[in-house]
């Protein structure tokens, strides 16, 4: 019995070596360009794993990228501690390898079986072979008179390089991606943007193009900036107000929090619900039809008289105390009571319901990321999905959401962001700025 013993732990100590570990490498692009993120996975479901490498290899160059060794279980061991998984991520590209090639490369991962004093099993090698760009888009821009103006709206139209995947204006951390120019032959794009209305000046305005595996190319295009200055304003908050006002936002506001006093309620809706709703215009924007569904210059409020301007830079008071401050992004109109509120223009209704601070809310997607918003409306006319012709009653003013009083609050936006629609009542600036750049792309009808 003892020497049955013996021998069965002799036969361990010298021939039981680990199983051969599986690996898997998983890069997060097609190929390596600036910089390309692999995780290679290692496992053994026997002994345990030992020594993991991770290597590149381009040419004759060969380059450690990671080494990691664990302790395996001993040979006549079956229970006890032992790492059975691991994962090394390294990254590969222009910025972490010097002198990287354009070409093809390799990514060569190693890992070796637990020996014995006799038997040194090869380890298991797994190799990805990845092709190697180096050298970013080209962009060409193909409009002229770029001008643009805080608050405003611009159109750009360019060219990319055939292994661009994405494009578009940059704006800070702003993006209003390109598209195709419709019924061009060419292969232009263009790419309708909104500046910022603080933006201090042109410099973080650029065209970016990037391909699949990271490579960014970059253009400067404004030919002028206009700097702008807005208005300022001080509003008084009572009690009477928020007593009306606030309970209708939560109640009627999916997710609301209950800050615990009427004023800390009105503070949360007039700066994280407005967040919130401001994150929901972004999201629409992101499904915004990839075409032009109008032709004529956009409709302003009939009668409308200006109550606020776009950009108005509000401080709100409360008895004697400045309690918040936030920017007006868009036009206050009034005339009558419950008054007609028209389409400024054709498209499809996206939303039409009540929504946070704009109250009875409807937003128009007219293509191409270009939304028009009326909010504080009494009584909403249309349904969502449904087209609207320019001119077309949508609903009726009134004093819904944070209202002071019966009117509309109108605003045009680009990609999700607030632009001024005064531009955009203009035929002349349609004609000249927009539709003169587009060319027979788009046919306007003033």
């Amino acid at each position: 019995m003892v020497a049955a013993v013996a021998l069965t732990w002799g036969a361990l100590v010298s021939f039981r070596v680990g199983e051969p570990p599986a690996i898997e490498i998983e890069p997060d692009m097609p190929g390596i360009g600036k910089r390309t993120s692999v995780t290679v996975g290692f496992t053994e479901s026997s002994r345990g794993l030992t020594r993991l490498l991770v290597e590149f290899l381009q040419g004759d160059r060969v380059e450690i990228l990671a080494e990691t060794h664990h302790q395996p279980r001993e040979p006549w061991k079956f229970w006890g501690p032992v790492v059975r998984s691991d994962q090394i991520t390294v990254e590969v590209g222009s910025e972490t390898l010097d002198g990287l090639k354009t070409g093809v490369a390799t990514i060569r991962a190693s890992a070796w079986p637990a020996g014995t004093w006799m038997r040194k099993p090869p380890p298991t090698v797994q190799e990805l072979v990845l092709p190697v760009r180096l050298t970013p888009p080209p962009i060409g821009v193909r409009s002229r008179f770029n001008y643009v103006v805080p608050g405003g709206s611009a159109v750009v139209v360019y060219t990319v390089g055939e292994t661009a995947v994405r494009h578009g204006v940059q704006i800070g951390d702003g993006w209003f991606p390109g598209s195709p120019l419709p019924g061009d032959g060419t292969g232009q794009q263009f790419a309708l943007f909104a500046i910022p209305f603080d933006l201090p000046n042109e410099s973080e305005i650029r065209l970016l193009a990037q391909d699949d595996v990271g490579n960014q190319g970059q253009a400067s295009f404004v030919d002028r900036f206009f700097p702008k200055q807005f208005r300022t304003e001080t509003i008084e908050i009572s009690d009477r107000f928020m007593e009306r006002v606030v309970p209708a936002i939560m109640a009627a506001t999916p997710g609301v929090e209950d800050q615990g006093d009427l004023l800390q309620n009105y503070l949360w809706i007039n700066g994280e619900l407005r967040t919130r709703n401001a994150q929901t215009l972004q999201d629409l924007a992101a499904d915004s039809m990839p075409e032009f569904l109008w032709n004529q210059s956009f409709l302003s409020m009939s009668d409308g008289q200006v109550m606020s301007s776009f950009a108005d830079r509000r401080t709100y008071r409360y008895e004697g105390e400045t309690v918040d401050q936030q920017d007006h992004l868009g036009f206050d109109l009034a005339s009558v009571v419950h008054a007609d509120i028209q389409a400024a223009n054709r498209g499809v209704v996206v939303l039409a319901h009540y929504f946070g601070i704009y109250g009875n809310a409807v937003i128009i997607d007219h293509g191409f990321g270009l939304m028009s918003l009326y909010g504080h409306l009494s009584s909403v006319e249309v349904n969502e999905g449904q087209t609207v012709e320019r001119g077309q009653v949508v609903g009726r003013s009134g004093e819904t959401g944070l209202a002071g009083g019966d009117h509309l609050h109108f605003t045009l936006l680009i990609h999700g962001q607030p632009v001024n629609p005064v531009e955009w009542w203009d035929r002349a600036w349609i004609r000249e700025r927009f539709a003169a750049k587009l060319g027979p792309a788009f046919v306007f009808e003033p």
